[in-house]
């Protein structure tokens, strides 16, 4: 693939976006980064203590992958967020010289609830997806792919809707 993406992999707590994110970044020889570990110290706190994050608790973050994306636009990269948001995404977004995809994993409450529940060591409780899909502002023009399938059969779904491009 000679287009270079900045690819933004989306959606709530517990869809998958590192698995599939760093199996995508793989595939496409891009740097990997989980937007998790570019969190406030005090926003890690509040969720761990089963508080949804507000949007001003998410503007640093949020303008913090930007920079973090506006470094790697020559070269690609593939960035986690939850993104949950259209003014989320555009801040993610802003000022950015490379091709913005956006890739929304989508599954079902119970689906990610009960991944969330046997998953360990994560700071986000499962109390908190609720809110998470209060807040989801589904994406428009993104490339949609369900958490039904494997990891392998997500991201060969992602590459496919990056080759139409």
């Amino acid at each position: 693939m000679d287009k270079k993406y900045l690819l933004f992999v989306m959606g709530v707590s517990g869809c998958g976006k590192s698995t599939i994110g760093k199996m995508l970044a793989e595939s496409l020889h891009y740097p990997f980064f989980d937007g998790d570990d570019y969190h406030l110290e005090a926003n890690v706190k509040k969720m761990a203590e089963g508080h949804p994050l507000t949007d001003e608790d998410r503007f640093g973050w949020l303008a913090t992958l930007n920079q973090l994306a506006k470094k790697h636009s020559e070269k690609g990269a593939v960035i986690t967020c939850s993104a949950l948001k259209e003014s989320y995404r555009a801040l993610l977004a802003r000022q950015l010289n490379a091709t913005v995809r956006f890739v929304y994993l989508t599954g079902s409450f119970e689906l990610i609830m009960q991944r969330l529940r046997q998953r360990k060591g994560h700071f986000m409780p499962p109390t908190l997806l609720k809110s998470q899909f209060e807040t989801l502002e589904p994406p428009a023009g993104a490339i949609q792919v369900s958490i039904d399938e494997n990891p392998q059969e997500i991201v060969a779904q992602i590459l496919a809707g990056l080759q139409r491009d």
